[in-house]
């Protein structure tokens, strides 16, 4: 088995196809997929060896594979991290790094802008170990500063946020968590490391559901957690003690997600600005999230931190008699007949859901309240089918609210 060392100073898009190359013996072009178990050793003393740490190798695939390994270096080079930690799912991952770093009476500060289970893990499952979490407006500084303890450990971000878009400012951010020695907690699903790099502006540890955008194409569950190796080194040692690991199997398919990585995220942020610009222009769309255009909140900050805006997009409904419900936005859904309905997102193919009964189905009334998760919300992935493929599908939807088109 054997790794090419590259040259110095590659690109993104080189380092996405190049970085981490696994062979095997017999030199296959495809890195090398390890379905195993376990490994076996020349020895009893290499064994203990390899047990103790005093030789390096493979032990045990719940912590160490060659396959997951190569994933894990490849994103660790794109998002130019120390390391990167590989889990089963974006879940594992966060819930990982804050179970190997926090203990009782710890304290977070947390954007209220957040994919729901993350917040059904706050609510339901930190609380039992008396970690508390304070929820802030993911665009008021003053609210995050007025929110740190001296407990805080972390500050913990979405950015572009689930469903709404909404951008943080990264840098600003992690100075604030810095002056009180907390660190910065960066989920980068929605713009991946082809579009933003949160370690560049301050951050200390990145998140991804690899079953998104690094994927790509809606195959596997995968997630990971990535920073300098002083902080991951606990999470790797959470994770070999419980064992939420991400397969071989699966990250053999991320690898090659990754390969396409960034001409992806080119062609659906082109889409959903494309798409974003004409939803703005048509009767039964009250308002387009979306920081690709000029008029959001959040255009200069994500024109700043960001190469390009990303493939989600949210908006909101009414039909012809002025109605915005939750029957309004579960009619426009129907009537779509190329997008596919389900709350995954980050595919090649676009997908549209209902935020308010799938994604945050679980969050009290009051808190979609005051997200913003409204009854005739509707969250778009915006995929790479064509795009006035798309725009036809969404004048389906349009046309099922009493529009004619």
């Amino acid at each position: 088995m054997s790794k090419r060392r590259l040259p110095d100073n590659l690109s993104i898009d080189t380092l996405a196809i190049r970085a981490a190359e696994l062979r095997t013996d017999e030199m296959s072009h495809s890195e090398a997929l390890f379905l195993t178990s376990s490994f076996v050793y020349e020895s009893a003393a290499q064994a203990a060896a390899r047990f103790s740490g005093t030789e390096p190798g493979n032990i045990y695939s719940r912590f160490s594979n060659p396959t997951v390994r190569a994933f894990e270096e490849r994103l660790a080079s794109l998002e130019g991290a120390q390391q990167c930690v590989a889990f089963a799912s974006g879940m594992a991952a966060i819930n990982a790094v804050f179970m190997a770093h926090l203990k009782p009476g710890d304290h977070i500060v947390s954007s209220r802008s957040l994919f729901g289970t993350t917040q059904v893990l706050y609510d339901k499952y930190l609380s039992k170990f008396g970690i508390e979490v304070t929820l802030v407006d993911i665009a008021d500084l003053a609210q995050w500063r007025a929110a740190l303890r001296p407990q805080t450990k972390f500050l913990f971000v979405e950015t572009p946020s689930n469903p709404l878009a909404e951008v943080a400012d990264i840098k600003a951010l992690a100075d604030i968590g810095h002056s009180v020695g907390a660190k910065l907690i960066v989920d980068n699903c929605f713009c991946t490391p082809a579009l933003q790099r949160p370690l560049e502006l301050g951050a200390d540890i990145i998140i991804h559901s690899a079953t998104k955008y690094l994927d790509g194409q809606g195959r596997c569950l995968g997630g990971a957690a990535l920073g300098r190796s002083e902080d991951m080194a606990e999470v790797y040692s959470y994770l070999r003690t419980t064992g939420a690991t991400l397969s071989a199997f699966n990250a053999w398919v991320f690898l090659k997600g990754l390969e396409t990585l960034t001409l992806r995220m080119k062609a659906h942020s082109a889409n959903a600005l494309a798409l974003a610009s004409w939803l703005q222009q048509q009767p039964g769309v009250q308002q387009v999230h979306y920081a690709g255009l000029a008029d959001n909140r959040y255009h200069d900050l994500a024109a700043r931190q960001q190469s390009a805006f990303g493939g989600v997009l949210s908006f909101t409904v009414v039909d012809s008699a002025g109605q915005g419900d939750r029957q309004a936005a579960w009619r426009f859904i129907d009537a779509t007949e190329l997008v596919s309905i389900t709350a995954n997102l980050g595919d090649v193919k676009s997908t549209i859901t209902h935020p308010a009964s799938t994604t945050h189905g679980r969050l009290a009334e009051q808190e979609k309240q005051r997200t913003g998760i409204s009854e005739n919300l509707i969250r778009l992935a915006v995929g790479l089918e064509g795009i006035e493929d798309i725009k036809a599908d969404m004048r389906r939807g349009l046309v099922a609210l009493g529009f004619s088109q």
